[in-house]
């Protein structure tokens, strides 16, 4: 079991460079786990809003994985991806778009995210 320290940090990985994106991915890949994106920009002040929020929706699912990506710093992700507003949630599976959704608004986001991850633990069971 991992340290105590474990507890008390951060559930969401944020993503710095394009290498660090690629291996993030194609690990959850590779174990079939589920990926939840917040793309932001430290100027979206909705963006900027959402973290705490995206936080304590990643405590309540350890078994997926939330990456925070801005979007200055990987424009070439963002652009992959056809993200053009923030803040934008893009749900993943297996490599692929599931769901995006635009904007901030907590509740659609928590629930889309809710049902992604009933839907992929139907589906493994």
């Amino acid at each position: 079991m991992e340290g105590q320290d474990e507890q008390t940090k951060s559930r969401v990985v944020k993503v710095d460079s394009v290498e660090s994106w690629d291996l993030f991915v194609s690990q959850a890949n590779n174990q079939g786990c589920p990926i939840v994106v917040h793309f932001s920009a430290s100027w979206c002040m909705p963006s900027v809003a959402m973290n705490s929020f995206f936080e304590e929706v990643a405590a309540a699912y350890p078994d997926v994985l939330f990456l925070c990506v801005d979007v200055d710093d990987l424009k070439d992700v963002a652009a992959k991806l056809e993200v053009k507003a923030m803040p934008t949630f893009v749900l993943m599976r297996v490599g692929n778009v599931v769901d995006k959704l635009v904007g901030a608004n907590p509740e659609e986001i928590k629930k889309r995210i809710e049902s992604f991850v009933k839907s992929i633990r139907v589906s493994v069971a």
